[in-house]
Parts: structure tokens; C-alpha cells; sequence
């Protein structure tokens, strides 16, 4: 009788519940942040010259669709974060509400890299990043290190989609 060899990933995650346990408390201990993103800032995030393939999520705490894709987000950081690849959240709350916003980042654990408008003036800022976007969130934006629109999604994301223009993204980037 032949046997076919089983290539991947071990799936016996029962008896590693110990070594999981520890892992999400070490995910959860991560350093939150948040910092201000004005014009020149998201003019950057667009650029992006970071060498990585970059995922940028508009959003704001008093939006139903992108709080309740919040918890995505994060976990597509901690699936791809090891490879060239980062996410950046930007909210679009109001610079006096910082507390609030750091306060939400801070119970789902975004341990990306964080920014908040730096202005009230929204329209100035949502023109710096991308003058064709009307200011609707959630706004997801995939970015490949030479700057082009990879997917771009203007409310709630297809998680599986993504990921897989995420995964093409990077295995072009490495093929390079």
C-alpha cells in the first residue's frame, strides 16, 4: 500500500493549548499607539516607500462597519506581519477625541501601526491620501511598495479576497 506524505502546518492544536495561550498573552502584551497624521503624513502612507507591501484601513470609532471589521484587520496584521508586510490604521475621529480612539485600539490589541487626523479639517486630509475617494469609511487601500492600488474597497472588506491579493502582493514582491 502507498502512502502519500502529508506536507504543512501540524493541525493538533489540542495539545498545544499551553504554547497558543501564551502566544495570544504575548500578542496582547504589545505596545498601542497612536500617532497624527497630517497632510504630508498621508501623502507618505500613499507613497509608500516602506520596501513592504502596505495595507491602510480608514476608519472612525462611530462607524458601525469598520468597528465590527476592526477585529480582521488585526488578525490579517499578526497572519502576514513576519513577512514584508504592514498595516496602518488612520481614524477619521476628530484629533480631541485621541483618548477615545487609543482607548478602542488599546481593547483589540493594534499593536500597528496607528494614526489619527491631525486636523478637523477631514476633507484636506482625505484629499492628501487619495483626491478621487469621497471620505466614505471604511476605506481599505492595499499598496505595493512601488505605490500602486493593489485593491482598494470603500466599505466593509471580503476578509478572503483581501488576503489573497495581500498573498499575490507579496509573493510578486518576493520573486523579485
Amino acid at each position: 500500500m502507498t502512502k502519500t506524505k502529508v506536507v504543512g502546518c501540524s493541525v493538533k492544536w489540542a495539545g498545544k493549548a499551553d504554547s497558543v495561550k501564551r502566544n495570544l498573552e504575548k500578542l496582547a502584551a504589545e505596545p498601542v499607539s497612536l500617532g497624527a497624521a497630517d497632510a504630508d503624513v498621508l501623502k507618505a502612507l500613499r507613497k509608500n516607500e516602506s520596501g513592504k507591501v502596505r495595507l491602510v484601513n480608514f476608519w472612525a470609532t462611530w462607524c458601525a462597519p469598520c468597528v465590527a471589521e476592526f477585529p480582521e484587520l488585526i488578525g490579517i496584521n499578526r497572519m502576514y506581519r513576519q513577512r514584508d508586510f504592514e498595516v496602518v490604521t488612520v481614524s477619521l475621529n476628530r484629533p480631541d477625541e485621541e483618548k477615545n480612539v487609543l482607548g478602542f485600539l488599546k481593547q483589540k490589541q493594534a499593536s500597528c501601526k496607528n494614526l489619527i487626523f491631525a486636523s478637523a479639517d477631514r476633507e484636506k486630509l482625505i484629499n492628501a491620501f487619495d483626491p478621487d475617494w469621497q471620505g466614505p469609511v471604511p476605506y481599505t487601500v492595499l499598496i505595493a511598495p512601488d505605490g500602486k492600488v493593489i485593491y482598494r474597497e470603500i466599505g466593509s472588506i471580503n476578509p478572503l479576497v483581501l488576503k489573497r491579493a495581500i498573498v499575490g502582493a507579496l509573493n510578486v514582491k518576493e520573486q523579485r
